[in-house]
């Protein structure tokens, strides 16, 4: 036994996702440059958000659709250590972030003003690919849209979802 609690473990394996994830990141940068990595890295994010919502899913016994998202994402916001908010609204629901821990660590490693341009792309395939996976069923689809972001300096970002009839 490792005499570690739960919590403890958990917060390993936390640091260890991100740190392999900014890891990763640095050295396809070194061999390939910013742009190729950034590049790489979206595709990966097209994917693992797949993995992780479904994974939750199906831990959490989960139905599709906004209820579902809205459990999922709190849940995952939570494990990744972000300070956040939910705000219902008639179509749905906004999440309010007040820290960002992807950010945070830009910031802190010295390349925060990369930050926004990671965010560009990566949170908004990560976001758009969680909603995709909760989605209602031929003709449904939930819709997401930022508009503020820590990472251009306006102090929060605020993540919408909502129903869209197709």
């Amino acid at each position: 036994m490792t005499g570690l609690t739960d919590e403890q473990k958990a917060e390993y394996f936390r640091r260890s996702y991100t740190a392999v994830d900014g890891l990763w990141f640095m050295k396809v940068e070194e061999k390939l440059g910013f742009d190729e990595a950034l590049r790489l890295d979206e595709a990966v994010w097209k994917v693992l958000p797949k993995i992780q919502a479904r994974a939750l899913k199906g831990m959490m016994h989960l139905e599709g659709g906004l209820e579902g998202l809205e459990q999922a994402l709190c849940a995952r916001l939570d494990l990744e250590g972000f300070d956040y908010e939910i705000e219902p609204h008639s179509e749905g629901f906004a999440v309010i972030v007040k820290r960002c821990p992807w950010h945070d660590l830009m910031v802190k490693s010295g390349r925060g003003n990369l930050s926004e341009k990671v965010s560009d792309l990566i949170c908004k395939v990560e976001n758009s690919v969680w909603a995709s996976e909760f989605a209602g069923g031929v003709g449904r689809e939930i819709g997401f849209d930022r508009e503020e972001r820590i990472c251009r300096g306006e102090g929060r970002c605020v993540l919408r979802f909502c129903r869209r009839e197709t």
